[in-house]
């Protein structure tokens, strides 16, 4: 479990086929390694991994190829979002996140809009239900609230300090992002189609 706040930006230094995935070297100098374990999750642009191997520059995980249908950005070179598993004595500054990416949107717009940033997004169709004003969703695992939904399109507030510790500052118009819908739409869902729900 996560809550979606980015700790470090750290670099896919190599992945390198391993089974039906890859195996990803993720280089992270400024992340702090001393408190990360084997076994332990960290969340890599908003995906789930275990990690395998580590030191203090950074750590190794496993990525099966399931996991790379479905999500983006896993691509050597390219910097990611990370952020360490929540702990129990955690402040929870974000909301709670899965680390289970739901689908993949396309960035429409990013713009500046004097102080702060404009984001809009095209998500999914299936997963436009889900997404509402003033609700939560990760975004490349960057918890953010939801401004406006129109259809399948929704737009967010980026600020300063998000933008500067976080990879949005890559981002162009038709970017592909990870997204992740608010746990608790979920339950609502489930709970709303009765016993009978499958």
């Amino acid at each position: 479990m996560f809550t979606g706040i980015v700790t470090a930006v750290g670099k896919i230094a190599s992945a390198k086929p391993h089974g039906d995935g890859l195996k990803l070297r993720i280089d992270a100098p400024g992340f702090g390694m001393d408190d990360v374990a084997l076994g332990d999750s960290i969340a890599i642009q908003g995906v789930c991994h275990t990690v395998v191997a580590k030191d203090a520059n950074g750590f190794e995980v496993d990525t099966s190829r399931a996991t790379l249908d479905v999500t983006t950005g896993l691509d050597p070179g390219r910097a990611v979002n990370l952020e360490k598993s929540l702990r129990l004595a955690d402040r929870l500054g974000g909301h709670l996140v899965q680390g289970h990416v739901d689908g993949v949107g396309t960035v429409v717009a990013f713009e500046e809009l004097g102080g702060s940033w404009r984001l809009a997004i095209d998500a999914p169709a299936p997963l436009a239900r889900y997404i509402a004003r003033k609700g939560s969703i990760a975004v490349d695992g960057v918890s953010l609230t939801v401004n406006s939904v129109e259809g399948s399109r929704f737009e967010v507030n980026i600020i300063p300090h998000t933008l500067a510790v976080t990879t949005f500052g890559n981002l162009r118009s038709g970017e592909r992002v990870n997204l992740e819908i608010d746990l608790f739409a979920r339950y609502v869902e489930r709970v709303m189609q009765g016993p009978n729900a499958r």
